[in-house]
């Protein structure tokens, strides 16, 4: 049986990044890989506001901004306990930025007892419950 051949990855595309993030990249073990995904799933996935332009006009933003402020809790995906997502990075509080990270990527959102009970995935470093891992994999680490 014949294997299929990948596409060539011939061209380079720098951006840059703040500190955390870059030091988030560098425990990964193929960044590469990692940043291809993230783009990918992205582009699938636009803003319902701006439709990833970025920007909304005044009137959606007068419109939808106390609606959000007012609905921006979730619950932690183990326990059920009812947590603020915060709206701004500079509402991030220090101990707290890598399960909110992980949230705002796409993971799943732990408190911050729950995020430090549940192991860490060895590929992403994500914090995944045991019970979910299997799709974690499937999901996030499929070729």
């Amino acid at each position: 049986m014949k294997r299929k051949a990948k596409p060539k990855k011939d061209r380079v595309v720098a951006f840059k990044v703040e500190p955390r993030l870059a030091e988030l990249l560098e425990k990964l073990p193929n960044k590469s890989a990692f940043i291809r995904k993230a783009i990918a799933a992205q582009l699938g996935v636009a803003c319902p506001l701006c439709h990833g332009k970025g920007v909304v006009p005044r009137g959606v933003n007068e419109h939808y901004g106390p609606v959000i402020s007012r609905h921006n809790c979730s619950a932690c995906v183990k326990c059920g306990t009812s947590l603020r997502v915060p709206l701004e990075e500079g509402e991030l509080v220090a101990d707290g930025t890598g399960r909110i990270e992980q949230f705002f990527l796409g993971g799943p959102l732990y408190c911050d007892g729950c995020y430090e009970q549940v192991p860490a995935c060895s590929d992403c470093g994500w914090h995944i419950a045991p019970e979910d891992v299997a799709d974690h994999l499937r999901q996030a680490h499929h070729e």
